[in-house]
C-alpha cells in the first residue's frame, strides 16, 4: 500500500515510461518533519523497476502489503539521484 509518493522527475508530464523506486515508508523515519511509520515483518528493503508507465509504477507499489513511499524518476535516472539504501539508519 502507498503511503507516499516522492515525484523526483525533472519532466513530470512524461508518464509513458520512467523509473520506480519502493521502500518501506518506516526509511523515511529519519528525514525531519517526517510522519513516522513503523517497520512490519515482510519487508523488503529496496525494489526498482525501469521502463514503465506511471500507472504501472502505481499499480506495482499499491500490491505490496505493507507501507511503502514510491520514488518516480524520469527514464534512465533511477539509482543517479536516489540515495542507497545502505546509507540510512535502521
Amino acid at each position: 500500500m502507498i503511503h507516499n509518493i516522492i515525484d523526483r522527475r525533472k519532466r513530470p508530464h512524461r508518464w509513458k515510461l520512467i523509473d520506480a523506486i519502493v521502500e518501506p515508508t518506516w526509511h523515511d523515519n529519519s528525514v525531519a518533519d517526517s510522519d513516522k511509520a513503523e517497520a512490519t515483518q515482510g519487508e523488503i528493503d529496496y525494489e526498482e523497476r525501469k521502463g514503465l508507465s506511471v500507472a504501472d509504477a502505481i499499480a506495482w507499489a499499491k500490491a505490496f502489503p505493507f507501507p511503502v513511499t514510491i520514488y518516480l524518476y524520469d527514464e534512465g535516472e533511477v539509482g543517479r539521484s536516489h540515495p542507497s539504501n545502505t546509507s540510512r539508519p535502521i
